[in-house]
């Protein structure tokens, strides 16, 4: 695997006989994996918080054929989050910015926000008012009410309401309840004006270089093209498409809720940070209030979609409650044959998946690259391999 040095590997004979037991189930789990689920392709990474346990890489680029490798760069979209909120969180631990004062102090355009309360006979939006500030907590945890239209059934419906260039409205009152939604979009914004740089320039001085998540970026350079992993959708319930392979332009913004394109060693390295609670680059007690429940009585993880084209409906841990910290889902029950409860784990909407399990100091990362987000077939994928890594017992 490219660059194994930044994620070290001195074990002894009995876990290295371990690992290669577990190399075996999971690289046959993921290789018939995506020929029984007609997936393209899957790149999947699973370690310690400071071991490489496992790494495989299989299927193919595009619709030319060309084999996915370990060090294939991959859209990650919402897992995007994460990192915009260890930067957030980086500012507060500055005292720059605090969790629950208003956010509008640093962004002018969060300030008399209205929440929408329905809409009239005629169709036309009810609106109020909002009563409560939204706060950084709120932008961090999905309660400040700024939802994506794909999963708020009345986001979708005013969908066509909205003028460009405005925010909102709300769909609830701040702090209220957790609904997925646009909070990370402006927390990077946030931390754009308070740093008074960009996005892309803050993460890589403050979270990739000292990370060496040297693949990572809003930008792919023209010399990374060859290892871009084309993006596929299906559509109607049919066979999975390739979409046409050209040069992403670099955006024109950067956006803290997605965007990022990485690698799984790259996104690895990160996870790893977090179990290392924090590697220098957040402070210990600051990745543990990452790990705890911060939106209350309020539950998460489940979202139903109103463009099917897009996503499936979202349930994380079928059966379950699952709550939210600073940047992370967390499930208070155990996966069976998985990951611990409290464990913390989130997605990017092209079926890139990972978990970081701190009770048995491990996590692990499974990418793949097409549409609709947790397809059933993406889902299934996801288990398998999670089971592959827990039953190795690594």
């Amino acid at each position: 695997m490219r660059r194994r040095e930044f994620l070290p590997l001195a074990v002894g004979a009995a876990n290295q006989a371990s690992r290669l037991f577990a190399e075996t189930g999971i690289d046959e789990v993921l290789r018939s994996g995506i020929a029984r689920r007609k997936i393209p392709a899957v790149v999947a990474m699973a370690s310690t918080a400071g071991e490489t346990l496992y790494s495989g890489a299989f299927g193919i680029r595009d619709g030319g054929g060309t084999p996915v490798t370990t060090d294939s760069i991959f859209a990650i979209a919402s897992m995007t989050k994460a990192v915009t909120t260890v930067a957030a969180l980086q500012l507060v631990e500055q005292g720059k910015v605090a969790l629950d004062e208003p956010a509008a102090k640093h962004l002018p355009k969060l300030e008399k926000l209205d929440v929408l309360e329905g809409f009239d006979s005629a169709g036309k939006p009810i609106l109020r008012p909002a009563r409560t500030p939204i706060t950084l907590k709120h932008l961090l945890t999905h309660t400040s009410g700024l939802c994506y239209d794909t999963w708020d059934e009345k986001m979708f419906r005013y969908a066509p309401h909205a003028a460009p260039d405005t925010v909102g409205p709300l769909m609830f009152e701040p702090g209220t309840r957790w609904q997925y939604g646009q909070g990370c979009d402006w927390a990077g914004r946030l931390v754009e004006a308070i740093s008074g740089t960009t996005l892309e320039d803050y993460f890589q001085a403050k979270i990739f270089r000292p990370l060496a998540m040297d693949d990572t970026s809003y930008i792919l350079p023209a010399a990374k093209f060859d290892r871009l992993v084309t993006r596929w959708t299906r559509e109607n319930g049919g066979p999975l498409k390739p979409v046409e392979r050209s040069m992403p332009k670099p955006p024109a913004s950067f956006n803290g809720g997605g965007g990022l394109y990485s690698t799984a060693a790259d996104y690895t390295r990160f996870m790893q940070m977090i179990l290392r609670k924090g590697q220098g680059i957040l402070q210990p007690k600051t990745v543990e209030s990452m790990m705890v429940n911060q939106i209350g009585s309020a539950t998460a993880g489940k979202m139903r979609s109103f463009r099917p084209d897009v996503s499936a409906d979202v349930d994380i841990q079928p059966g379950a409650t699952e709550k939210w910290g600073l940047g992370f889902l967390i499930n208070t029950t155990p996966y069976r044959g998985g990951r611990a409860a409290g464990s913390l784990a989130w997605a990017g909407l092209y079926n890139t998946f990972y978990w970081i399990d701190p009770e048995s100091s491990r996590c692990a990362v499974i990418l793949m690259q097409f549409l609709p987000f947790v397809d059933k077939e993406a889902v299934g994928m996801l288990d398998d391999f999670e089971h592959a890594v827990y039953a190795g017992r690594m």
